[in-house]
């Protein structure tokens, strides 16, 4: 069956930095589109990166741009999320997910399956 284990989370502080791994295994992974979500307390799950199956295409949430990277390893099958400079406001449930065939959105949530069981980040001095 298809597993999404999230890892990599933990306390950093403002302007630091972590990176998240996704390790999936069940399904062709290197066939399908991966995504990072996230969740706040109290707040929707929303999206923050999606990353094509062949990492030809990349999008990313406009708070987190220009300091988040996705990236993938097909051969692992793994995808990662560099996380830098690193805000409170960054503070969430982190998810990966992996995007439904003929998905017509890459940032809907109703347009990803198989979430994990999520890594913690919590930014704070």
């Amino acid at each position: 069956q298809v597993q999404l284990v999230e890892s990599g989370g933990g306390l950093a502080q403002p302007g630091g930095s972590l990176r998240l791994s996704c390790a999936a295994s069940g399904f062709t992974f290197s066939h399908h589109d991966m995504a990072w979500f996230r969740q706040a307390p109290g707040r929707e799950r929303e999206f923050v990166a999606h990353i094509s199956w062949d990492w030809d295409t990349t999008h990313y949430a406009d708070s987190v741009k220009g300091r988040f990277t996705i990236s993938r390893n097909n051969s692992e099958t793994t995808v990662f999320l560099q996380m830098d400079k690193l805000k409170p406001e960054d503070t969430a449930l982190y998810y990966c997910g992996k995007r439904k065939d003929f998905a017509p959105t890459f940032n809907a949530i109703r347009d990803y399956e198989y979430w994990g069981q999520g890594t913690q980040v919590t930014v704070s001095s």
